[in-house]
C-alpha cells in the first residue's frame, strides 16, 4: 500500500483515541479549559452517563468570535508560549476540542466580557459549521451530544451509565480539591446533584473543600504536611494510621495544581506508611507539590495524568520524610471512626415486650430462669436475689437493699486496685489506668474521656519501635558467605547496585562488581538467616531502577523485627499490675506510631464523655 497523507478527520479521530477515553475524559478536558479561562463558577450537566449529553457552562473570560474557528482546530492554543518547559496552565496541547468534535456533535457558544453578543460554532463528526450569532451571558457553554457516534466501535467498550457517571463524579471531585475558590455543580437526569460551594484559597479554605469531597471525618483524622527541600514544596494533609481505607481511591496528588496519578507518588506514600499500615490498607491523603515547571515534565501522555520529575529521588525522599516526621510529631491520636463504631456497638436496642406465659400476667423470675435450662441454680437462694419482691412492694425490699449495700457486686470502676489517680495522670493523653478487663484490655480515664487499650497490640508496637531504632542506629550485623554468590545482571543494574554499595553495607549486604554484567555478594544480613540471595539482589536492582532507593532490604529487616516484636510482647491473658498498666500508657504516649500495631490495627479507642452521656440520654 502506498504512503499517503491521512485526512484531518482521521487524524483527529486517532488523537481522540488517546485523549478521549470515556465521557469522564471529555468532562475533564472541558472543565480544565474553563479553569484556564479564569472561571469562578462551573456547571456540568450530563445524561446517559455522558454518552448522550455533556454540557459545561462557565463564567470565564470567553472566546472572541473571530477565534472560535481556531478553538476547534488542532494544535491551536492560547495557553502555551514559545517555551514548552514553562507550562503554567492545565491545558496546552490544543487537541481536546477538535478530538471531541471528530467523534461527537460539539457546539461552543461563548461571549467575552467586552462582547456585545455571543457567537456559536459547531462541529459534527469532524465537519465544521459556520460561526453564527447566539444569545448567552459572559463565559462559555460547550455542549457535547452523542459521544462516539462517529466511531461506534468505541461504544462497545463503555461501561454502564452508573459506572460512567461515577467516573465523571470522581474527575470533578479530583479537580475541585485543587481549586477551592471555584464553585462546581454536577447534575443530570442520571444522577443526584453534586454541589461544591466555593471556599477560599487559604489552608483553612482548602481543608473545607477537602471535607466537602472526602467527608467531614477527614479533617478530624488528618495531619497537616508542610515541607520544603531544594525548591520543591510539599503541602496538604494525610490521615492518621488508624483512619485508613481498603483501596487507594482517596489518595489525591497534585503537581503545580494539576491532578495526577503518578506511580512515584503512590510508591512514596506506601513507603511512608509501611511501618504503620498493613499492605491491604491505604492512607487517605491530599498532597500538593509545587515546583519549578522546568524540572517536571507534564507532556508525557496526551491525557496529562502522568508526570516525570527531573529528580525523582528528591521528590520521593521529600514525601516519605515529611510524612514520617509529621506522624512522629503528631503524638498519639485515635481515629474518630473507632469511637463512632464503639458508640454504635453500645447503642441500646428496642426492648422486646413479647414474653412466654399467661396472657394476663408476667411469669416469675424463678420460673423464667428455670425454663431457660439453668436448673442447677436457684435464684431464690442466691445472695443476689432478684428484685421481684421489692418491685411488688413498690420499691427495694429490706433484704435486697442489704445485699446491695453489702457490696457483693464489684464496682466497674475498681480503679485497678489503686487510689484516686493523681491529677497529672488524668491530664495525660491516655489518662490513668483504672481496670483490666478480659485479661487483655486496659480501661483508662482522662478528664473528659474513657480509653480502652489493647495491651498486646500496644506493647507489640513499643517493642517493634525499640527493635527498629536499635537496628538502624548502627550497622546491621552480617554473616559472611562460605562462597561468594555471583548474580548475573544487566550491566546497568550491576552499575546501580555498585553505586548503592555503601548503603547496602550498612544493612549488612556486601555487594561488589564482578565483571561487566554481574555482582558478587560476600555478606548478607544475619537477621535474614538463609535467604535467596539471587532473588534479593534482583529485587533491589529493580527497586533502584524504579525509585533509586534500597528500601526492599530495609523492609525485609523491619518485617523480621516486627515478627520478633509480635512474639516478644505482652500476651493477651496476662494480668498486669496498676503500675505496669500506667507505664504502658506512658510509653505509648512517648512512642511515634503507637496508635496502631505492626499489623495496622488500632491499639486503643477513645470515647468522649459527651458521647457516653449521649448514650444515657443526658445530652
Amino acid at each position: 500500500m502506498p504512503i499517503r497523507q491521512l485526512s484531518e478527520t482521521m487524524i483527529n479521530q486517532i488523537a481522540a483515541g488517546e485523549v478521549i477515553e470515556r465521557p469522564a475524559s471529555v468532562v475533564k478536558e472541558l472543565v480544565e479549559n474553563a479553569l484556564d479561562a479564569g472561571a469562578a463558577r462551573i456547571e456540568i450537566v450530563t445524561a446517559g452517563g455522558g454518552l448522550n449529553l455533556i454540557r459545561v457552562t462557565d463564567d470565564g473570560s470567553g472566546i472572541p468570535e473571530k477565534e472560535l474557528p481556531l478553538a476547534i482546530a488542532r494544535h491551536c492554543t492560547s495557553k502555551l508560549a514559545d517555551d514548552i518547559h514553562d507550562i503554567r496552565s492545565l491545558g496546552f496541547r490544543g487537541e481536546a476540542l477538535p478530538s471531541i468534535g471528530s467523534v461527537a456533535r460539539l457546539s461552543i457558544r461563548s461571549r467575552t466580557a467586552n462582547g456585545d453578543s455571543a457567537a456559536e460554532i459547531g462541529i459534527e463528526g469532524g465537519r465544521v459549521s459556520a460561526v453564527k450569532p447566539a444569545a448567552a451571558n459572559r463565559g462559555t457553554t460547550v455542549e457535547v451530544r452523542d459521544l462516539f457516534f462517529a466511531t461506534p466501535a468505541r461504544l462497545k467498550f463503555m461501561k454502564g451509565e452508573r459506572a460512567e457517571s461515577s467516573a465523571t463524579s470522581d474527575v470533578i471531585k479530583r479537580i475541585a480539591i485543587a481549586f477551592p475558590a471555584v464553585r462546581f455543580t454536577l447534575a443530570g437526569s442520571d444522577r443526584s446533584t453534586l454541589e461544591l460551594p466555593a471556599t477560599d484559597d487559604s489552608p483553612e479554605g482548602r481543608l473545607r473543600r477537602v471535607a466537602q469531597v472526602m467527608g467531614a471525618d477527614f479533617p478530624a483524622n488528618a495531619i497537616a504536611i508542610d515541607a520544603m527541600r531544594d525548591g520543591v514544596h510539599l503541602a496538604g494533609h494525610v490521615s492518621i494510621p488508624s483512619f485508613s481505607r481498603a483501596n487507594a481511591l482517596q489518595q489525591y496528588a497534585y503537581v503545580n495544581g494539576r491532578p495526577v496519578r503518578d506511580k512515584l507518588i503512590a510508591g512514596a506514600l506506601r513507603g511512608a506508611f509501611a511501618d504503620v499500615l498493613p499492605r491491604d490498607r491505604h492512607a487517605v491523603t491530599v498532597l500538593f507539590l509545587t515546583l519549578d515547571p522546568a524540572i517536571v515534565d507534564v507532556n508525557v501522555h496526551p491525557a496529562k495524568a502522568d508526570v516525570r520529575f527531573r529528580d525523582p529521588g528528591l521528590v520521593r525522599g521529600l514525601i516519605v520524610g515529611a510524612i514520617r516526621e509529621a506522624l512522629a510529631n503528631a503524638g498519639i491520636r485515635a481515629a474518630t471512626s473507632g469511637a463512632a463504631g464503639m458508640m454504635a456497638a453500645f447503642r441500646p436496642g428496642a426492648a422486646s415486650y413479647a414474653h412466654p406465659g399467661p396472657a394476663n400476667g408476667h411469669r416469675s423470675y424463678e420460673a423464667a430462669y428455670r425454663a431457660s435450662g439453668f436448673a442447677g441454680f436457684d435464684p431464690s437462694r442466691s445472695s443476689q436475689r432478684p428484685l421481684d419482691a421489692g418491685f411488688a412492694n413498690g420499691g427495694f425490699g429490706e433484704n435486697d437493699q442489704a445485699a446491695f449495700d453489702a457490696g457483693s457486686l464489684h464496682s466497674a470502676d475498681a480503679r485497678a486496685g489503686q487510689d484516686e489517680a493523681a491529677e497529672t495522670l488524668l491530664g495525660m493523653a491516655l489518662g490513668a489506668a483504672r481496670a483490666q478487663v478480659h485479661e487483655n484490655y486496659i480501661v483508662a480515664q482522662t478528664r473528659d474521656s474513657l480509653v480502652i487499650v489493647d495491651q498486646h497490640a500496644a506493647h507489640e508496637r513499643l517493642v517493634y519501635e525499640a527493635l527498629k531504632n536499635a537496628l538502624h542506629a548502627r550497622a546491621v550485623p552480617s554473616q559472611m558467605l562460605l562462597l561468594p554468590e555471583i548474580v548475573d545482571l544487566p550491566e546497568e543494574d550491576a552499575e546501580r547496585l555498585a553505586l548503592h554499595s555503601e548503603t547496602l553495607a550498612r544493612f549488612g549486604l556486601a555487594v561488589e562488581r564482578f565483571g561487566p554484567g554481574a555482582v558478587a555478594v560476600r555478606e548478607t544480613p544475619s537477621m535474614l538467616g538463609e535467604t535467596n540471595v539471587q532473588q534479593l539482589v534482583r529485587d533491589l536492582a529493580d527497586e533502584i531502577a524504579d525509585n533509586d532507593t534500597v528500601d526492599t532490604l530495609k523492609e525485609r529487616l523491619d518485617k523480621i523485627a516486627a515478627t520478633m516484636a509480635c512474639h516478644g510482647s505482652v500476651r493477651s491473658g496476662r494480668l498486669l499490675k496498676p503500675e505496669e498498666m500506667n507505664a504502658l500508657l506512658r510509653q505509648m504516649e512517648a512512642t511515634p506510631g503507637s496508635g496502631t500495631c505492626n499489623h495496622g490495627r488500632p491499639t486503643y479507642i477513645e470515647l468522649r464523655l459527651v458521647d457516653i452521656e449521649r448514650l444515657f440520654g443526658r445530652r
